[in-house]
């Protein structure tokens, strides 16, 4: 989608440099991507620790441990 807008231009060169874009589409994309999935990982921050029904730690390395048990002794 075509859109103009004006992006201040010390922002857009660091924009630039830190996702060491070749051009300037590539530095706003690469952005708005970084940002959008930053945002959804806060989002789903809020679930952490709701689900009841979750593994611990604990028994998921304890499911490892009895699979790589049974992984050894075949």
């Amino acid at each position: 989608m075509k859109t103009t807008i004006d992006i201040p231009e010390e922002e857009l060169m660091d924009a630039l440099r830190f996702t060491r874009a070749k051009t300037k589409r590539e530095a706003v994309v690469t952005a708005l991507v970084d940002f959008n999935r930053r945002r959804r990982m806060a989002e789903l921050i809020q679930y952490a620790g709701t689900c009841p029904e979750m593994m611990t730690v604990e028994e998921l390395q304890a499911q490892r441990w009895r699979r790589e048990e049974s992984i050894d002794s075949d």
